[in-house]
């Protein structure tokens, strides 16, 4: 009779569970969510020196920061390792608690504008499910 189980042999572990370059990778969409401008921007001293390299299509990193004195939903928009902003406050609610329930996130750059002293930054914030 064939139950249609397959006897898992080091073989297969090996290619399923390494993670290397040969090993396969679960599959992953990315969900688009949100349309914002990054807050917050004015608060990074070095926000004029990366603008250069912030262009279209640059991914930039989500990180929860729930012991922001100013926001206990407090997510955190990163170039590199720098913070150049955040989700705005009115927009996070949701975010942080998929965030706080292990679900990833990242924004992707639309459009850079300097008005005045501000860095304007658009973006869309996806879900990687």
């Amino acid at each position: 009779m064939n139950t249609g189980i397959v006897k898992l042999s080091p073989e297969l572990l090996a290619l399923v569970g390494t993670g290397n370059a040969n090993s396969l990778m679960p599959f992953s969409r990315e969900i688009f969510l949100l349309d914002i401008v990054v807050a917050g921007t004015t608060h990074c001293k070095m926000i004029h020196e990366v603008e250069s390299e912030l262009l279209p299509s640059t991914v930039l990193r989500m990180i929860r920061q729930p012991d922001n004195e100013y926001d206990e939903q407090a997510i955190g928009i990163y170039y590199n390792d720098l913070r150049i902003g955040w989700v705005p406050q009115q927009l996070n609610t949701v975010i942080s608690r998929l965030m706080d329930a292990g679900k990833e996130f990242f924004c992707r750059i639309e459009s850079t504008k300097i008005v005045g002293s501000w860095v304007k930054i658009k973006a869309k914030i996806y879900m990687v499910e």
